[in-house]
């Protein structure tokens, strides 16, 4: 089984992370010919990123081997992906066929959960009302010193 690209080279995969992820490593296989995967491109934290945003800047980009077996594995910039939510990987290019397949992405990191903060609804006065702010009454006491 597979991932093949339509009509061209290029290939797009979105993968949501369901915590935080540091990501370590990357292996990427496929077969040992031009269908291979030349180059990958990654970006972290772009949901539901499309062909079109995939012409900005990636955070790390990679000139990938042949390598129908899965053994090597390409290192990330650890400071840049130590906080991932979301993985886009683009891979723009091959070895020179008409559509690239991919038969497996193996990533490699730490996953801890991820601190999702409520929405919170808050009031802020810009100034005090008396009315509601009840108290009894003060009375000032004034004292002399001599």
């Amino acid at each position: 089984q597979f991932v093949e690209s339509d009509d061209d080279e290029e290939l797009l995969f979105n993968i949501p992370f369901t915590g935080s992820v540091k990501l370590k490593g990357v292996i990427v296989m496929g077969e040992d010919d031009g269908t291979h995967p030349a180059e990958m491109r990654l970006f972290r934290n772009v949901p539901h990123m499309s062909f079109d945003d995939a012409a900005k800047e990636p955070e790390q980009t990679f000139s990938l081997s042949r390598d129908p077996s899965g053994e090597l594995e390409y290192p990330t910039k650890i400071a840049r992906f130590s906080n991932v939510y979301h993985l886009s990987m683009h891979f723009p290019k091959n070895f020179g066929a008409e559509t690239t397949k991919i038969f497996y992405i193996g990533l490699k990191g730490e996953w801890t959960e991820a601190h999702r903060h409520e929405v919170t609804i808050c009031n802020y006065e810009a100034s005090a009302n008396p009315a509601d702010h009840k108290l009894e009454q003060i009375t000032p006491q004034t004292h002399f010193i001599s």
